[in-house]
This record gives structure tokens, sequence and C-alpha cells, in this order.
């Protein structure tokens, strides 16, 4: 595996990279509190038959940690996207984006659709439509990052970890369990905060008039526990009929996390129906 810090526009991105450079390119972008390796095990599974590309975003993980709010922007992150993946050279790619990272791989995708052969969804939305929730979320946002910043980073965790949200991930094993608290506490007070203030769902733009005219394939993947996420995709997919929806049985927030192997074969499956039947949807 290459594990890189390449030079973006005034920052030092962490990229770990695996497979030929021949083959077909998967991009993973995590989400909030995570990092690359929240997908090393589902990148194991793409092993021989893709080149797989995770990313620690911005504030995040080994990239650098900006001190300004508006350096985590939905703009801004696009941009050291596009920057970065024209350093790597990837001309097309195949684009998995969990959560927040989910909100990111759609807003690249919509400003950058040339690029991005087919996008994956887990999880995510395409922020808030209504002006006044938008506005209350900033708000809850804005409170959170600053108790992030003077309670500390473990107990912010504490607290995450124990939100609704992300309930079926007690019933993991304990060494998946603090695997994943450990990968949060690693993360910075700095980091957290300003990527709730820069680019919380509700500091970014609504994108849901954008959804119909896309021309990308699109596959969302929601976990049957996770309600609220099962609803939004469902909305999305009312917009954009072509595009695939799936619902994973037994599963929350994180599928890649829960369950990878199923994760990682649904979208090996989809990318393959992609190939088979020249870019459908």
């Amino acid at each position: 595996m290459n594990d890189l810090q390449l030079p973006v526009r005034g920052l030092s991105i962490h990229v770990e990279m695996e497979g030929e450079p021949h083959l077909p390119t998967v991009v993973f972008l995590h989400g909030f509190t995570g990092t690359s390796a929240t997908w090393n095990e589902v990148r194991n599974e793409f092993e021989g038959k893709y080149r797989t590309i995770a990313i620690d975003l911005t504030g995040h993980g080994k990239t650098t940690v900006p001190d300004k709010p508006e350096r985590y922007s939905m703009e801004e992150q696009i941009e050291d996207l596009e920057a970065l993946f024209e350093l790597l050279a990837l001309d097309s790619f195949y684009l998995v984006g969990y959560s927040m990272g989910g909100r990111i791989s759609l807003a690249y995708t919509i400003q950058y659709p040339k690029r991005v052969q087919a996008l994956i969804l887990e999880s995510s939305s395409p922020g808030l439509f209504d002006e006044r929730d938008r506005t209350a979320r900033k708000a809850a946002d804005k409170l959170l990052a600053s108790k992030i910043t003077e309670e500390g980073i473990t107990s912010f965790v504490d607290k995450w970890e124990n939100i609704p949200l992300f309930e079926s991930q007690k019933s993991l094993p304990y060494k998946k369990r603090e695997a994943i608290r450990e990968e949060r506490l690693q993360q910075s007070e700095t980091g957290l905060s300003n990527s709730l203030l820069g680019i919380g769902t509700g500091s970014q733009e609504s994108y849901w008039n954008d959804l119909s005219s896309m021309p990308n394939p699109v596959f969302l993947i929601t976990g049957e526990l996770d309600a609220k996420f099962v609803t939004i995709a469902r909305e999305m997919n009312a917009l954009a009929p072509t595009w695939r929806h799936t619902v994973v049985p037994m599963a929350g927030h994180a599928i890649h996390v829960e369950k990878p192997r199923l994760f990682a074969t649904m979208i090996k499956e989809y990318l393959l129906d992609i190939q088979i039947g020249g870019g459908r949807k």
C-alpha cells in the first residue's frame, strides 16, 4: 500500500493507494470523525480487480488541520479534491462516499460530472432543503463545535458513540468497537469543530434541485435500522428514478463498518452492471 502525503492548495492531504494504475479506480471518502482507515476491510475485497484510493478529508486523520472554519467549506473541499485528482492524473473513477463524505462526493460529482463514472452514496443526503432547517442545524452544529473545543476529544467521543445513529454498532465485536473508538479519539478538537462549522449539514447549500439532472449512474445504500436515511434515500430516488437504492437488512448508518464484505460485494456487483451495460444506471 502506498501511504502518501500530497501537497494540495496549501494542505498536506493524506492518501492511501492500493492496486496497479492500469486497473479501474475506486475512490473512498469517509464520514465525520473517520479516516481512510475506516475503509480497510472494504478495500481488501477489491484487491486485484480495482485500484483503490482512500483520502483523509480536511481536518481528519493525517490531513492538515486548518485553523479557519472557512477552509473546510464545501466549495474549498471540492476544489481540493479536483486538484488532488489532477495531481494523481485521475481522469475518471468510481466515487464512494459515506455520510459527510457522501455529501462531499455528491457535490463534487455535480460540479465535475465527467470525472465520475458512477457515484455510490452510503447513508448520505443532498443537504437540507428548507432554509429554516438549515439555520437550526447550523446553530446545533455551532453548539456541538463549542463543546468539542471546551470539553476535549475524549468527552466528545464518549457522547458521540452513544447517539442513536450508532446504536446498531453496539452489537459489533469488542475489538471492532475499540478500533472505531480509537479512530475517533485520534482526531483533533480543532479539526472536528471546524469541520462542523465549515461543512456541517446546516452550512452547505441544498443539492435537492440538482438530482434529477445528474447524468451519472448513482447507487444509494442505506441500512434498514437507519430509518432517517432510508427515508432520505427514497426521497432522492423519487426525484431520480433511474438511480438504484438498496436497503441492507439488519444494518445501521455505517454499513461498510457493520457488514464490510456485503457492502463491498454490493458495490462490485453494481460496478459490473455499469461496465456490462455500457454506463446504464
